[in-house]
């Protein structure tokens, strides 16, 4: 039976297109859909179950997205040739996706639901992660699965001064502002991206260039649902709920709770007063049916968690006060120290509050370099950054279980935040490792400023030194408040989290989640300001602790020395086998990477090592090898040999280049014996003539700088 396609077009407005199908493929999921732009196609489906496991009071979504290697025509790495777990990239993407989905699924929707998007084809000029949001939820769309309105994702970068919707991977590379925008119709819901050094209103404006392709691409959805034949929503269990008892402890627990918060207690303090007066509303309100041994527990539990979330809230909208006592506009006190850890090539300690982040710096050569190679991306990292976040630092104990989602996604912003402030020129491969200790509220932030002074420890020569803040929003729809340095709790009970981070001249990363609908972007651009007014604050505090980077590296890092070779003498160089490098590196305890330049194909030679004594050897060796004497210039040489036909010499500034001096060159008297002119270990002074014609051998002479004897008269 052939099957009926249901198609829709969406136009980017410069030609290039993105088309919805739906019909062919996985007609057994409950919404499937195939994305096409130029030769990229996505397949993305949706399942969910009917039913809600018991006892589940959260949604447990899944979104997946993998990039196939048959897509872009390549084997997978390795020795088993078959997609393994997912790459950091695909991890970010899953990360992107669910952030917009996650918000729009009704609160009491707790069946399993799985969301998985394919990368199926590959076309080099289009980017798939751009259209991994719309494929997930224009497949959403095609379900009956209960979902409050279509969103999409974009990505908008600047280019030239122009802003461009989903540009290819070669353009990003001239791009200055590279933004993923996530929204529906109405309301922008997710920003991350990074720039160079642009201003709070250049973000703005990119994200309402985004925000008004995505209102296109929300249409083309509805209209394919619609031609599709769009589904009755399913019906599913609601949440038991009970008004009668949800005022009750509000009554009961309101006051408490905002005088708890009110106090401007620690983190600990405050946990366990909050705790108390959880314990005696549970002791109140608890009722336990013997016979079936039904309890309303989780009910009194949901109820005082809301009483708790709206006293907080409303300690800040009406009095400006927060939780830990601050103003709206605070910033908790900061203290930093470098150069903490005697072994490290950079470290610096970030202390924030009750936040604190201990970064330290690795410098490396090219075989150092983080390797990515994904069906859409072969390339290398010259910088990179791991964010790691063990249980203790909030105080838990948990079992460890290999890195998480969101650590990658941490250590991807911070990431993103610093590498534009790392010089081009840089010869490291630079590794930044920040290790959470204490997190109540932004350790991503507190990883970027320690970052900074861990770079500057290590006498990387940074462009400018990054901050960064963490802010949140609280608003009734009437009132609103913008917080500074946001608390891991008011993470939670906020309207809006984002982080920024940049220099003293411009934003070079942010990541926004907007759980509020129909936020202004007066308000958006007044948080980004106050946000602004934060990043200096810290930024003083980063520079008061270091204000230059290191002048050299420390003496137990490695000093890193490139030079060039031409591409004729590289083999020479290695020695049959390797055996002349590796004897080299031996010998003078260094390092010794070769790599050929892809334009020029000359030999870039990195030179590492603590011994300096030791990369001047290497270096010796090069400029001896890559020397050519110029015509008509005068160098100093040596004798190393003596012969009976004249004496090998040696250039004194490239040892190991030897040249003959013959008999006939040392003197313009006669000379019956060289000994009698130059002996073993003389240095002297040759000029050089270059090939011979004759002898089609280099040609230097001793007596062409001396003085000419006169001519004898003939008798």
């Amino acid at each position: 039976m052939i099957p009926k396609v249901f198609t829709q077009e969406i136009s980017l407005g410069d030609g290039r297109t993105i088309t919805l199908e739906t019909g062919k493929l996985a007609k057994q999921a409950d919404g499937s859909v195939v994305v096409r732009m130029g030769d990229t196609m996505l397949l993305a489906t949706v399942v969910s179950a009917r039913e809600a496991n018991p006892g589940i009071d959260f949604l447990p979504l899944t979104v997946d997205y993998r990039e196939k290697f048959a897509a872009s025509g390549r084997y997978p790495g390795g020795f088993m040739k078959r997609e393994a777990r997912p790459s950091n990239d695909e991890i970010l993407t899953m990360r992107l996706v669910d952030r917009v989905l996650r918000p729009l699924f009704p609160k009491d929707y707790h069946a399993e639901t799985q969301v998985m998007i394919q990368l199926m084809s590959h076309d080099e000029e289009v980017m798939p992660d751009a259209l991994a949001g719309l494929a997930a939820s224009a497949a959403i769309q095609l379900s009956d699965i209960p979902f409050e309105t279509p969103i999409s994702e974009v990505r908008v970068a600047r280019i030239n001064g122009e802003f461009v919707i989903n540009p290819s991977y070669k353009q990003l590379a001239d791009a200055d502002i590279d933004m993923m925008i996530g929204a529906s119709a109405d309301s922008v819901m997710m920003v991350e991206g990074e720039m160079d050094e642009c201003s709070e209103e250049e973000m703005t404006e990119a994200i309402k260039f985004a925000h008004e392709a995505i209102k296109v691409q929300c249409e083309a959805q509805t209209a394919l649902a619609e031609a599709f034949g769009k589904k009755e929503t399913r019906e599913y269990e609601k949440e038991e709920t009970d008004e009668e008892l949800e005022k009750k402890i509000y009554d009961f627990a309101y006051n408490d709770c905002y005088e708890i918060a009110k106090k401007g207690t620690s983190k600990q303090e405050r946990t366990s007063a909050f705790a108390e007066v959880k314990d005696r509303v549970k002791e109140e309100f608890t009722i336990v049916d013997e016979e079936t041994s039904n309890s309303n527990a989780e009910l009194v539990g949901k109820y005082f968690n809301k009483t708790q979330k709206e006293a907080v809230r409303n300690l800040t909208l009406n009095e400006g006060l927060r939780l830990d006592g601050r103003t709206t506009t605070d910033i908790r006190p900061i203290w930093c120290e470098v150069d903490y850890l005697p072994c490290t090539h950079g470290s610096s300690i970030f202390t924030r509050g009750e936040t604190q982040a201990l970064a330290t710096v690795t410098l490396g050569t090219s075989r150092d370099a983080n390797m990515i190679d994904s069906p859409t991306v072969q390339d290398e990292e010259r910088f990179y950054l791991h964010y790691n976040f063990p249980p203790f630092s909030t105080g838990e104990a948990r079992p460890l279980r290999g890195t998480s989602r969101r650590e990658i996604g941490h250590g991807n912003l911070a990431q993103r935040a610093l590498k534009g402030m790392v010089p081009e020129d840089c010869p490291y491969t630079v590794r930044v490792v920040s290790e959470v200790l204490e997190s109540n509220g932004s350790s991503s932030m507190a990883t970027v400023c320690a970052g900074t002074m861990a770079l500057m420890d290590a006498g990387i020569q940074m462009k400018k030194p990054v901050s960064g803040i963490a802010m949140g929003l609280i608003s009734d729809g009437d009132k609103y408040a913008v917080l500074s340095d946001i608390l891991g709790d008011e993470d939670h009970l906020g309207d809006m989290d984002f982080k920024v981070t940049g220099t003293a001249d411009g934003i070079t990363a942010c990541q926004m989640d907007i759980k509020i609908k129909g936020l202004s972007y007066e308000i958006l651009v007044k948080a980004l300001h106050q946000a602004k007014a934060g990043r200096m604050h810290i930024l003083g505090k980063l520079t008061d602790t270091i204000a230059q980077p290191n002048a050299e590296v420390k003496a137990h890092a490695p000093k890193m020395v490139n030079r060039v070779i031409p591409n004729e003498l590289i083999g020479a160089f290695i020695g049959p086998g390797g055996k002349n490098i590796q004897e080299l590196q031996k010998e003078t305890e260094t390092t010794i990477v070769i790599n050929e330049d892809p334009v020029t194909e000359e030999g870039i030679v990195e030179i590492l090592g603590t011994n300096q004594e030791g990369i001047n050897k290497v270096i010796a060796k090069i400029e001896s090898m890559i020397f050519k004497p110029e015509k008509g210039s005068v160098y100093e040489v040596k004798v190393i040999k003596i012969l009976d036909f004249g004496a090998v010499v040696e250039y004194v500034e490239a040892p190991g280049n030897e040249v003959l001096l013959h008999i006939s060159e040392l003197a313009w008297e006669r000379t019956n014996n060289v000994t009698d002119v130059v002996n073993l270990g003389d240095v002297i002074d040759v000029k050089y003539f270059g090939v011979d014609p004759k002898t089609r051998k280099e040609k230097v002479s001793r007596k062409a700088l001396l003085p000419r004897p006169p001519r004898e008269e003939k008798k």
